[in-house]
Parts: structure tokens; C-alpha cells; sequence
């Protein structure tokens, strides 16, 4: 039988559990009743004795418990965690190109502190949370099942649990295979175009899956196009611009591993005499080429994270403002911006009047062609805010006059 320590919450606490959300935080704790050891499963109770739902607790975590299901009777057990990947599953089928995509989300999937990629037939682990960490291994097992019933065999699984959150919660970070050894530069093909996808040094997973059907929609912008690309990473916007039929192409990224990789996937679509990349530091290269007097038809900006902490916001704003109001500079009239942030902390509101104050500044106007977020397999969770991070805009830009 499982164990069946209470944790009641003080008065007028857990708005998140309340609103939806999975999370419980230390300070939002009256009492816990009852043995147990970091990563166990406990019973949320409100004030006042109201069943709320059972999940992990860990005290070496802010994030002291996070929910696995609202029904306190629920044993977590392998029907429960084969339900939870069957729905995830199922969800992708609906939504999504299921070629390369991410099968687990996290809390968006309430199998919190997880996230599984498929790459072709390579899946990539990251565990986040000690009481996850304890389902890891069987929750692959039962993946490749599901997989299998739609004739699909995965060849190998990376783990890549070398992010900085596991310390947090009072694990070390962890990188390699689970199970037989595999080539991890891995080729996938996603809107037509070709990649090879480091699992085991690439950033976060390997390649930002998130951005899929963004990348479609400039496609049609780029047939003939002079295109920029910044911040590039290994190319993936210069790419889809370039297999639109993009007359020239340029990516810049700061990262020389980067620049190298994005070099190699022009090479394996046949695209390395149009989509050619730099490695250069954008924020000194927009001016550069504002001087030299150049206009490109379309220019991308797809930055990593400016921020990742509320406390580091007000920076974060100033490199968006910048970056937007030099990118802006350097389209021409009547031609289109693609700009994006990827930090939770960046909302949408302050990221669209960061934008509008950029315009401004340099004297252009925006007609918005549409407004986007993350890729369907990187659900938003209504009332876990942070699975809503990515806001992705694309404008007309036409100067003032």
C-alpha cells in the first residue's frame, strides 16, 4: 500500500492547485503528517480536510509538492503512468507532424518535472524531479510500447538530465544512454527539410521542436527573398527560408559549434550556395550592417531566453527593444519582420509593447500578419503559466511617410 502522509494547507492557500495547476510551494504548507522520504507519493489536503490530490513531495524543492492526479485514491502505478503516456500520445497524433516531435511535456501532460522528444526513432529523456526520477525508467519502457502498437520502434534513448533545475532538487545532472549505445547525431526531416540533430551536445534536448509551424510560416515570405536569419543556432529559419526559394540567405549565430552544424544541414539539403551562416555576435553585427547601408526583404530574430528570473526582466527588455528596433532598421520598406522570445518571464504583453516601443523609436509602422505561439506539442496548460513561453510575431514593416 502506498503511503498516505498528509500535507494540509494553511488557510487561503494553493491558488495553483486551485486554478489548475500542479504545484504546491513550501511556504503555502500548514502541517505534514506522517513518514516519508524525499520523492514520495502524499496526500494534498486544503485547510480545512478537502481532498486535493496526490503527488511527489521534496524538501529540498521551492516547488515542495507537485500534483500526479486530482483522485487522492489513485494508486500511481504502471496503468496509471501507461494512461498518462497514451494520452500524450494520442494528443500528438491529433496535432501534430509525429515524424520528430515532443511526445511528454511536463505538467502540460501531468506527468510533472518529464520531458520525452522523439527524434525519428531516437527518443531523449529529461527528469527534472525526484519523484519522476523514480518512474523514469519504467515510463520509457512503456512508451516504446505504446509506440510499438503504431509500428513504431525507437533504436535508442539519450538522456539528457544535465540542466541546472535537478540541483535544485538535491540530484546531480545526469547525460547519457539509457540502454544500447546509438549514433547521436540523428537525421530527421521536418516541413521538408533535412537535419542532423546532436542529442548528446546540442542545446536543451538537441533541437527546439518548439518552433516547427513557426518555421513553416515564413516560407511563404522567402520565395525570392534576401533573408537574415540571427541568432540562427543550427540554422533552422535560414533553412526553411532557403528551401522556400530564398535568393540569399544569411544565418548568424555567436556559437561556433553552431554555426558549423548549421553549415553542414545547408550541405545535406543542398542549399550551402544560398544559405550560408556567420559567426558573429548580432547585437555587434545589426549596427555594422545598418552602416554599410544594407536592407534585407525579411529578417528573423529568434534569441535564446533574455531572461530567466523575474529579477533579471528590466535587462531582458532593453536586449528585446534593441535587437527589434536594429532588426527593424534593416528591412526594408514594405518588407517583414519575424520576431520571437522564449522566456516565460518575457509576457506577451510586455514583449508586444516592447516591440511597439522599438517601432517607434525608428520611426516604422507594423502591420501584424499573425501572431503565434509554440508548437501543439508543447501544450499550454491554463494555470501552469510557465508551459506558456514562446510568442512569435511576424510584421509588415513600412516607414513612415
Amino acid at each position: 500500500m502506498e503511503n498516505h502522509t498528509i500535507v494540509t494547507l494553511k488557510k487561503g492557500q494553493g491558488k495553483i492547485l486551485k486554478s489548475g495547476g500542479l504545484w504546491v510551494f513550501d511556504n503555502e504548507i500548514d502541517t505534514i503528517v506522517g513518514k516519508f522520504k524525499n520523492g514520495d507519493m502524499v496526500i494534498v489536503h486544503d485547510f480545512d480536510g478537502y481532498p486535493m490530490g496526490r503527488g511527489f513531495i521534496n524538501q529540498n524543492s521551492k516547488i515542495r509538492v507537485r500534483l500526479m492526479t486530482r483522485n487522492v485514491d489513485q494508486e500511481i502505478n504502471d496503468d496509471f503512468l501507461r494512461m498518462r503516456l497514451q494520452e500524450a500520445w494520442d494528443y500528438r497524433k491529433k496535432t501534430v507532424d509525429i515524424s520528430s516531435c515532443r511526445i511528454v511535456f511536463g505538467d502540460a501532460d501531468f506527468l510533472p518535472g518529464l520531458v520525452i522528444d522523439k527524434f525519428s526513432d531516437v527518443l531523449v529523456v529529461q527528469c527534472l524531479a525526484l519523484g519522476m526520477e523514480r518512474f523514469k525508467l519504467k515510463i520509457i519502457e512503456l512508451l516504446k510500447e505504446i509506440l510499438l502498437n503504431d509500428d513504431i520502434t525507437i533504436k535508442g534513448v539519450y538522456e539528457r538530465s544535465d540542466a541546472k533545475e535537478r540541483i535544485k532538487e538535491g540530484m546531480k545532472k545526469v547525460k547519457g544512454f539509457i540502454g544500447d549505445e546509438f549514433d547521436t547525431n540523428v537525421e530527421i526531416i521536418e516541413n521538408g527539410v533535412k537535419y542532423i540533430v546532436d542529442v548528446k551536445d546540442g542545446q536543451k534536448t538537441g533541437f527546439f521542436l518548439d518552433q516547427k509551424y513557426n518555421r513553416l510560416s515564413i516560407q511563404k515570405l522567402c520565395k525570392g527573398a534576401k533573408v537574415l536569419d540571427c541568432f540562427t543556432h543550427t540554422g533552422s529559419f535560414a533553412l526553411n527560408a532557403g528551401i522556400a526559394g530564398a535568393k540569399s540567405v544569411t544565418g548568424v549565430d555567436a556559437s561556433e559549434l553552431a554555426v558549423n552544424q548549421a553549415t553542414e544541414n545547408a550541405k545535406l539539403n543542398g542549399l550551402e550556395d544560398v544559405v550560408k551562416f556567420k559567426c558573429e555576435d548580432v547585437f555587434e553585427l545589426l549596427p555594422e550592417l545598418e552602416q554599410k547601408g544594407e536592407k534585407f526583404d525579411v529578417v528573423i530574430l529568434d534569441p535564446p531566453a533574455f531572461t530567466k528570473s523575474k529579477s533579471s526582466i528590466k535587462n531582458a527588455v532593453k536586449g528585446y527593444r534593441e535587437i527589434n528596433l536594429r532588426g527593424m532598421k534593416l528591412v526594408k520598406d514594405g518588407g517583414y519582420l519575424a520576431t520571437c522570445s522564449c522566456s516565460h518571464f518575457m509576457d506577451y504583453e510586455l514583449f508586444t509593447k516592447t516591440i511597439g516601443q522599438a517601432a517607434r523609436n525608428v520611426h516604422k509602422r507594423l502591420k501584424q500578419v499573425e501572431f503565434r505561439t509554440q508548437s501543439p506539442d508543447h501544450p499550454i496548460l491554463w494555470a501552469a503559466d510557465e508551459s506558456y513561453y514562446l510568442k512569435f510575431y511576424i510584421f509588415q514593416v513600412v516607414d513612415e511617410k
